[in-house]
């Protein structure tokens, strides 16, 4: 089915759906040329229509109404940008049983269903994409997925949340303590009022077992991850990494072995010259191994409303520009299914 027009849903018009609109209405001409079809935004769904939201957003785009963005058949993309595990996870699905394309940016959500929700895409010729659910801007789901695809990965290994790259970076470069920093990235931002996802690892555990799905075509429950967070990391601790020319980073690995894929989340000494090592501040990084590529290191922001936007509009521009050439039934899937 070849159209002129694309017509997108954002579900949520948080941090992450507002920037993802100004990216989709900003960078339109730009969208449209390499789509090959304009892509406009149909409708937004949120919770409470009354709400003061940013002046760029139509409200007349909004909606509190899920089933009229099913029921409309100008939608062929529905973008899921509410976090959370429901009723996002219902929504994806529902989505598809309608037949619309699903991108969605909830690490939470599709480390634990989307096995499932790429089967039931790959089932009625749909597409099911999610770059920005892991490290933001930086495009490493894409690279594991499609620009590595003909490589066997070998090893994964990444600083996958800002928040506690932030909380180690400014402990070690400042002497300050855990607490004092806690409270400053809170305060500007980088970690939330319970930082209990973040700093205790669940965060980077949910992207990589999405990362592991992606490279190594297995599922890994977040929750059979081996991890341990910073809470416990001390000044004491970054004083002896320092005398031993090394930093500590929460690295989230992966690594194929004999009897399977091995995987955990933990603080770690990295020595000065290790690529993560000079990742600092709320910058997210992932070094790829391959069997013919060899190693691959992308680094960039792995969070804010802009950089995560710009993946989402990413994901909608490439499953715009199959719709439009009529091509989105052979689209190989982010998840490496065996």
């Amino acid at each position: 089915m070849n159209k002129k027009t694309i017509g997108v849903a954002l579900l949520g018009c948080g941090n992450v759906g507002s920037g993802t609109f100004r990216v989709l209405t900003e960078n339109a001409g730009i969208i449209a040329k390499r789509a090959g079809a304009d892509v406009r935004v149909k409708a937004i769904l949120v919770r409470d229509l009354c709400k003061d939201r940013d002046a760029g957003i139509p409200k007349d785009l909004l909606t509190d109404d899920f089933s009229a963005i099913l029921d409309n058949p100008e939608i062929d993309i529905v973008a899921e940008l509410m976090g959370g595990l429901e009723p996002a996870v219902s929504y994806m699905k529902q989505a598809l049983q309608a037949g619309k394309h699903v991108v969605s940016a909830n690490k939470a959500a599709l480390a634990r269903s989307g096995e499932e929700l790429t089967k039931n895409a790959g089932a009625q010729g749909l597409m099911l994409r999610y770059e920005a659910a892991v490290c933001g801007a930086i495009p490493v789901m894409n690279a594991i997925s499609t620009a590595l695809a003909a490589n066997e990965i070998t090893g994964i290994r990444g600083i996958l949340n800002g928040t506690t790259n932030y909380i180690l970076t400014r402990m070690d470069e400042d002497n300050a303590p855990y607490a004092a920093v806690l409270k400053d990235a809170q305060d500007k931002g980088f970690a939330e009022a319970d930082p209990t996802g973040d700093v205790e690892g669940h965060d980077a555990a949910n992207k990589l077992t999405l990362l592991i799905a992606a490279g190594f075509g297995r599922y890994i429950r977040p929750d059979d991850i081996e991890r341990e967070g910073i809470t416990g990391v001390t000044e004491d601790d970054l004083r002896k990494a320092a005398a031993e020319n090394a930093k500590i980073k929460l690295v989230a690995t992966a690594v194929r072995e004999k009897d399977g894929i091995r995987a955990r989340v933990r603080p770690e000494f990295l020595p000065a010259d290790h690529p993560l090592s000079s990742v600092r501040n709320e910058f997210n990084a992932v070094l790829i191994s391959c069997n013919m590529a060899d190693d691959i290191f992308l680094q960039g922001r792995g969070a804010g409303p802009l950089p995560t936007g710009s993946a989402v509009a990413g994901d909608i521009l490439e499953i715009a520009a199959c719709i439009a050439r009529g091509t989105e039934k052979n689209a190989l899937p982010t998840w490496r299914l065996q």
